[in-house]
């Protein structure tokens, strides 16, 4: 039997008349903030009208719940107004040092933290970094799904065990490590070639220190040879693991280890020779084929057994693809551990590297742990612990998305936004190009005439398109030669490139129209070594550049007027061309 109307309001009033009870005292409350406000009405006056007619009281109890949480949110307004700005979280200094005592809403706390990064830079327009900056949509939501598993989680998530194990036997065999087609290779994932540097570096002091003494010789003072230009991870290992780093000096015109130097520097201490594939400072590959034919020469003359361990945290994945020829991995004997950056040019987000070994006797046992308080038996050789495993899991999406063929592809697309940018700037008949064609996609340029401004000037006014270009001096004994540098990545696409063209070239021509610097005279002055010997004529060069600088100050000096107009007319040049960019 269906139910009456009456019946329905008898339903309803019961219901409204429990809703009442369990919320009267908030429901006065706020009535009398409502009044407080002049909203209220008195046909909302409803104590009195409690059993009258259901529907008009389910009708007033909705106004009411609606004046609830009005009234409350304006009495509350510093803990629940959703509008951030309006809140006093926006008049307030956030806390640098100590956990605030407070809380704030989740909506507030996101506004914020996000208005902060707003300061940082683009990272699409950072040519200072060789980190992957961009990727597809399908591969950011497979890292957002496994964001919270931990690696080392190895029986909880054995899948990414197993995604791992399938990387490092694809990068061996891009390597040409000496292993079957189904045999696995010895290699890890790591959290960058920083991690990857030390591992390896750990597995050849232990090697060499086990070898001295089976002979019976001291293993206190280990060494390792490198080039001035490798990236300062090496000198972490060193100062961190007591080992001696011995460095090759660079020189104007090479800004790379020289082989012949590096093995003259070898001796009985020499746990391994570091070649680069790939400098920081000029993306160079260094010459590991001439560097192993030369230290297997002199272990041949001597009886030393020196290996050499590739770092290829850049060149890695581009050598195997635009240059397949170049012989510098597992092909060459003496090479017995090699480093990739996944995170660069392996086309990953930041967060993974690879080393690989030649083979399991080159990863000396002692250094692999085993623990079984997650499940069962597992190996581990890492300097941390915990991590993520999503970088790992992308690193394998982009192998089976792009195959050789796709790597080959973007790392050709690179090189041909890099070599438009080199041309481009040659023909400017400003710079010197110092990057070679031969290496990493990138181009370093310096100034052929610094008088008028430098290139960490250029560095500095590029900021205000969007465009961070890092402007750096190189190592010693190259220290006087001033570079910018531009990693082209996978995401600077041609049309970006001509931009980029475009800004320095509008940069130059502002330069240009600065006054000239008084202080350049004054900052090239040539140091003397032997201060007794030549005193009195170091003093008179220094009196007689001192007229100099004195003289150009007189010369240059203006009146008030002049100086003011000149700099209005210069500003207004620029804010007339001034259409667009970011300042």
């Amino acid at each position: 039997m269906a139910k009456s109307s009456a019946d329905d309001d008898d339903e309803l009033r019961r219901a409204c008349e429990a809703k009442i009870e369990g919320t009267k005292d908030k429901i006065l409350m706020s009535i009398r903030v409502a009044k407080s406000y002049g909203i209220y009405r008195k046909n909302w006056q409803i104590g009195s009208q409690l059993y009258g007619q259901a529907r008009v009281l389910h009708s007033s109890i909705q106004e009411i719940v609606t004046i609830m949480v009005v009234t409350t949110t304006i009495s509350d307004s510093d803990e629940r107004l959703h509008c951030t700005f309006a809140s006093r979280y926006a008049r307030t200094s956030l806390p640098r040092f100590k956990i605030p005592e407070g809380s704030m809403p989740k909506e507030a706390a996101y506004q914020i933290v996000n208005d902060e990064l707003m300061l940082d830079g683009n990272p699409r327009l950072n040519l200072a970094s060789f980190v992957t900056t961009w990727m597809e949509p399908e591969c950011d939501k497979l890292i957002m799904d496994s964001i919270n598993k931990n690696y080392v989680d190895m029986d909880e998530y054995p899948v990414t065990t197993e995604l791992q194990n399938r990387c490092v036997n694809m990068i061996a065999h891009l390597f040409h490590a000496p292993v079957g087609d189904d045999e696995t290779a010895i290699g890890v994932g790591t959290v960058g070639s920083s991690e990857a540097i030390m591992l390896a570096g750990l597995a050849f002091k232990r090697k060499w220190q086990a070898k001295r003494k089976a002979q019976g010789k001291p293993y206190d003072k280990p060494n390792i040879v490198t080039g001035a230009n490798v990236q300062v991870c090496w000198e972490k290992f060193a100062r961190y693991f007591e080992v001696e780093l011995k460095e090759v000096k660079l020189k104007e015109g090479y800004y790379i280890m020289d082989p012949a130097e590096a093995v003259d520097m070898v001796d009985e201490n020499t746990i391994c020779v570091a070649a680069i594939l790939g400098s920081t400072l000029t993306g160079e590959f260094e010459d590991v084929k001439l560097l192993n034919e030369l230290l297997t020469e002199k272990n041949n003359k001597t009886g030393w057994d020196t290996p050499i361990h590739v770092d290829a945290a850049s060149g890695g994945f581009i050598a195997p693809f635009l240059f397949p020829e170049l012989e510098w991995d597992f092909r060459l004997p003496l090479v017995k551990s090699i480093n990739v950056s996944g995170h660069k040019y392996g086309l990953v987000y930041a967060g993974v590297g690879w080393v690989i070994w030649r083979n399991k006797d080159d990863l000396p046992e002692e250094l692999v742990f085993h623990i079984n308080y997650l499940g069962s038996d597992q190996p581990t050789f890492t300097l941390n612990f915990s991590k993520g495993s999503c970088q790992i899991i992308a690193q394998y999406y982009q192998f089976i998305r792009l195959g050789l063929e796709g790597y080959k592809s973007i790392m050709e697309n690179c090189m041909e936004n890099a070599r438009l940018l080199r041309e481009e700037m040659a023909k400017t008949g400003r710079f010197v190009i110092v990057s070679k064609d031969i290496g990493v996609p990138l181009v370093a340029f310096a100034l052929k005439d610094s008088s008028r401004f430098t290139v960490f000037q250029i560095s500095e006014s590029l900021r205000r398109f969007g465009w961070i270009v890092p402007a750096y001096t190189m190592p010693p004994d190259a220290e006087h030669i001033a570079v910018l540098r531009v990693v082209i990545r996978e995401d600077l696409s041609h049309s970006l490139a001509e931009r980029l063209v475009s800004d320095i070239q509008k940069v130059l021509k502002e330069l240009d129209e600065l006054p000239p610097r008084v202080s350049t005279k004054a900052a090239h002055v040539t140091a003397v070594n032997d201060e007794e010997s030549n005193k009195d004529a170091h003093v008179t060069a220094v009196t007689d550049e001192t007229h100099k600088v004195n003289a150009d100050r007189h010369h240059l000096k203006k009146s008030t007027v002049e100086t003011q107009k000149e700099i209005f007319n210069y500003w207004r040049r620029i804010s007339d061309k001034k259409t667009s960019g970011v300042c």
